[in-house]
């Protein structure tokens, strides 16, 4: 975690560091504690852009519902790719949930950080007879395309 957050502020001045702390504030709405917990567990969060953090926020927050104390406490997630991970993990899990396929409510910390292999394994192969497009929709959704099966109302 040292080499990471030597790295994320290795090339960027005081001001700089200020500056990114007072946006990740605003951004997602955290107290300066909030803002602690995350960059010492997600020092990367330093080295993201404005407008990277504003989407991560708006998705996280407006669309998924996440409390900003929840990121906070988990904030790899607001480095993972919005539109290659969580964006398409989201849509297939809330998928899976409208059309009563889920035996519980996963956590979005878990559909979030699990490798691919293990995503694939646990939300798109035991739905394959229920579901028979889901696979095609959550790759199609992983290259940027939003099938119709994942538009909700």
């Amino acid at each position: 975690m040292f080499r990471h957050a030597l790295h994320a502020v290795a090339f960027l001045s005081e001001d700089k560091i200020t500056a990114k702390v007072e946006l990740l504030k605003k951004t997602f709405t955290w107290t300066d504690a909030e803002v602690g917990i995350a960059l010492s567990k997600a020092p990367k969060l330093l080295t993201r852009s404005e407008e990277s953090l504003q989407h991560r926020s708006e998705f996280l927050i407006s669309e998924v519902g996440l409390q900003p104390v929840y990121i906070a406490q988990l904030p790899a997630i607001v480095c993972y790719s919005l539109e290659g991970r969580l964006r398409p993990r989201y849509y297939a899990v809330e998928f899976l949930k409208e059309n009563g396929l889920l035996k519980r409510n996963p956590s979005y910390s878990t559909v979030f950080s699990e490798t691919e292999k293990e995503f694939r394994e646990k939300f798109i192969c035991p739905h394959k007879e229920a579901a028979p497009h889901l696979e095609q929709d959550y790759d199609a959704a992983c290259k940027g395309e939003l099938p119709t099966n994942f538009r909700f109302t």
